[in-house]
């Protein structure tokens, strides 16, 4: 039997790919989506991975439909948050966009009300289900590479434009800047490989003085008992794409996936291991694509299938790791 999901807002940069993969998958009936803003709606709703899609005039047309056991929550990083607890409180699973919001204790509540009702909250970092980071996270959480001692990443993007900017409207966005928006991707994964770091310190500046507001070039140093990890994030990057990685350094071996999307992987070992030779080598990865492997994830999770790939304690530690990263959250 399909699961029967709807979508909350469409104005998330992945919205439309959760729209996609929804009306594609062969186990969801995707019900519809609802947008508060007719504006939004009359501007981005125009994409035309929305044709033929049911759009609900109102919200309580998915909340209070008790068949719809899933929602997406695709608003704006200001509204997901308040989406969220609405369909929680509505006895609805949620699969929420990242990051998740800009106020720890507002996201701590939506977390804690859905341990309260046996619900499911799956954040939408899209590079959880990517072939090369899993392939890292096995190697590095089993083991193989040895003792973890530095991890270093790059994700950039180049600049949005106007309605882009438009579009950014969160204390998050404001004051964390590409840190929060996008390089908490790559948090996400640093948190799965490291846990909680003890110590964050940001670095952060405005150089395109377009948008004085919003800091476009930033870094971001976390520490452990053993180990180090940097992550560098700007908006100002020619062809960015291509210069996104993440670096995986133990005593028994590294990883390099570079650039994460197709996902190229690079591995060194000390000696040859599990199907592998002593020193430098390309390994094979499948190239997936964005957001299905994460909604079969969620899918699973709600016929319970399986557990859970992440804890909602995971969800909390990546988020306050993210605010501390982007200077929100102090120490």
């Amino acid at each position: 039997m399909k699961i029967k999901l709807a979508q909350y807002g469409i104005s998330h940069d992945h919205a439309s790919g959760k729209a996609r993969v929804m009306k594609e998958s062969d186990q969801v009936e995707f019900c519809g989506i609802f947008e508060p803003s007719s504006e939004v709606r009359e501007t981005l709703g125009t994409n035309p991975v929305y044709d033929g899609v049911h759009w609900f005039s109102a919200k309580d047309e998915i909340l209070e439909d008790k068949t719809i056991v899933g929602i997406a929550a695709q608003g704006r990083v200001s509204q997901n948050l308040t989406f969220a607890r609405e369909a929680l409180e509505h006895g609805k699973h949620v699969w929420l966009d990242k990051p998740a919001g800009d106020d720890l204790e507002a996201f701590r509540g939506v977390l804690n009300l859905a341990r309260e009702k046996g619900l499911l909250v799956q954040l939408g970092y899209m590079f959880r289900y990517n072939v090369g980071f899993q392939f890292i996270l096995d190697w590095a959480n089993s083991g193989k590479l040895g003792d973890l001692f530095s991890v270093r990443g790059r994700i950039s993007s180049g600049p949005s434009g106007e309605d882009g900017w438009k579009r950014w409207d969160s204390r998050g966005e404001h004051e964390g800047g590409i840190m929060f928006i996008l390089a908490c991707h790559l948090i996400d994964i640093i948190v799965g490989l490291l846990g909680r770091p003890e110590r964050v310190t940001p670095f952060s500046k405005n150089q395109d003085s377009t948008y004085p507001w919003y800091r476009d070039n930033t870094a971001a140093v976390f520490e452990y008992p053993e180990a180090m990890a940097i992550i560098e994030s700007t908006s100002l990057e020619v062809s960015s794409g291509q210069s996104r990685r993440l670096e995986v350094y133990g005593t028994r071996g590294s990883a390099i996936l570079e650039p994460l999307e197709p996902p190229a992987l690079r591995l060194c070992l000390d000696e040859d291991r599990d199907g592998y030779v002593k020193g430098w080598q390309t390994v094979p990865v499948e190239n997936r694509p964005r957001y299905v492997e994460s909604l079969r994830a969620f899918i699973a999770d709600i016929r319970g299938e399986k557990s859970p790939d992440r804890s909602l304690d995971h969800e909390f530690t990546v988020q306050e790791t993210v605010l501390r990263a982007a200077g929100i959250h102090k120490e």
